[in-house]
């Protein structure tokens, strides 16, 4: 099966790293011995793609790849020297089917044309492929996670060893390691490597199970033969998104008071976080964005989370209720921020206030009663002043 050079080079940079050793040069006319410089050498064969995707079947193809033949004693062009065109064909590439390969044939060496130059092909066969889809990968506390590493090998050739080592900080500690033909593999607690699949289709991916924060690292992917050895690396970071509680949830003013909103963040990890307090009158068109606020120190658990509390101060004598109050939060393990809030209500008269209130009104309204019926009694006629007019 071939493959054109434009997707063999993307499908290099997917994760492609092999060791090649080259066959034969076939030429048409006299064998000139030289130096063969590929246009897609070594660099596009270092490439690999981010992220966890499923391993599809893998099928064995042709690469068909574009490069330049310059003669023995010779300089590449930009020193002088002549260069030729060349092909270079990787036969028995093993690489994943997604369904985008269709019916690919063998490559066929072009039939000798007489009254043009002969085709320079070159031939490579890969001994020893490996690969992986991943480079960095995020997880959960509690989660469990695989790290993919996958090998080919061409006929004859035979695993020695498959190692995957965690280095962090400075220092490096052997998680699984199998020699073949020995009674077993040795294994740390919590990862897992399937042997079998090891063997039979080179699967050599490890599982951590319940990844915790000292699960972080380097993850370092180690398959042997006898006369090669490839690694992958496998950044692993841990993220757990911060539980957020705002108390009270509802609150109101008393005559002359300052409350202390709390906003509790805790559970996260790693430690940056960010947290920012929003103030909204029903007045207000856009949200106030709060400075005063004030934080505890970060805290760590057992577990390697971390939390911190947020306190804001309010004053009925600066603040104007009804209003809400939001404890906004980022984290690099949330994919929006998390808003939790409070709500302040319009002030309300207690019940001492209702009584003395009701007091005032009261002796309001007697004093007024009293005035009323005095000046009326002293506007009515008195007995004597009757009598003396009736004679």
């Amino acid at each position: 099966m071939v493959l054109p050079a434009a997707w063999g080079r993307a499908w290099f940079q997917r994760g492609f790293l092999g060791i090649l050793a080259c066959r034969r040069p076939l030429l048409r006319g006299s064998m000139i011995l030289g130096l063969i410089l590929c246009c897609c050498t070594l660099a596009v064969l270092a490439g690999t793609v981010e992220g966890p995707t499923s391993v599809p079947e893998l099928r064995r193809v042709d690469v068909v790849l574009g490069c330049s033949y310059v003669g023995e004693g010779g300089l590449p062009r930009a020193f002088g020297g002549s260069q030729h065109p060349a092909t270079l064909v990787l036969r028995g590439l093993s690489v994943t089917d997604d369904g985008t390969l269709g019916d690919v044939t063998n490559y066929e060496i072009p039939q000798e044309d007489r009254s043009s130059s002969p085709p320079i092909i070159f031939e490579a066969s890969v001994e020893f492929q490996s690969s992986s889809n991943n480079t960095s990968l995020r997880t959960r506390l509690g989660s469990s996670i695989t790290l993919d590493c996958h090998f080919a090998l061409a006929p004859g050739f035979l695993l020695s060893s498959l190692e995957w080592r965690r280095q962090h900080r400075g220092s490096g500690r052997s998680l699984f390691r199998y020699n073949v033909g020995s009674a077993g593999p040795t294994v740390q607690p919590k990862v897992h490597v399937d042997v079998e699949q090891l063997l039979g289709s080179g699967d050599a991916s490890l599982t951590l199970q319940e990844a915790a924060v000292d699960d972080e690292g380097t993850y370092i992917c180690l398959v042997s033969t006898t006369q090669h050895q490839v690694q992958h690396n496998i950044q692993l970071l841990v993220a757990e998104p911060p539980r957020v509680r705002v108390f009270p949830a509802e609150v109101s003013f008393k005559r002359d008071e300052t409350i202390t909103l709390t906003c509790n963040i805790a559970g996260y990890y790693p430690l940056d976080i960010s947290v920012n307090w929003i103030q909204k009158t029903p007045e207000d068109e856009v949200e106030i964005s709060l400075s005063n606020a004030r934080f505890s120190s970060h805290r760590q658990s057992r577990d390697g989370t971390y939390s911190i509390t947020s306190y804001l101060s309010i004053s009925s004598a600066t603040v104007q209720a009804p209003a809400t109050y939001t404890c906004h939060v980022s984290h690099v393990a949330l994919e929006e921020p998390i808003s939790v809030s409070t709500y302040l209500k319009a002030p309300e008269h207690t019940e001492s206030e209702g009584l003395i209130g009701g007091a005032i009104a009261t002796a309001i309204f007697v004093s007024v009663l009293f005035i009323v019926l005095r000046k009326k009694r002293a506007a009515e006629p008195k007995p004597e002043q009757l009598l003396t007019a009736s004679e």
